[in-house]
């Protein structure tokens, strides 16, 4: 197996560098916000018990 060239090393780890970094910032500003909050809110109610001992 021939060795590459450091340079070439180089150049391999640029590439992988740039493609990861865009694409975590392109998933970064691409998450759409929530525009409109849910209305429809449930009350939980709890049966709080006085335990008198």
């Amino acid at each position: 197996m021939p060795q590459m060239m450091p340079m070439e090393w180089m150049m391999l780890y640029t590439t992988f560098l740039i493609t990861f970094l865009m694409f975590n910032i392109m998933n970064y500003f691409n998450q759409s916000t929530p525009n409109k909050q849910e209305s429809n809110k449930t009350n939980i109610t709890s049966n709080k018990m006085n335990w008198k001992w």
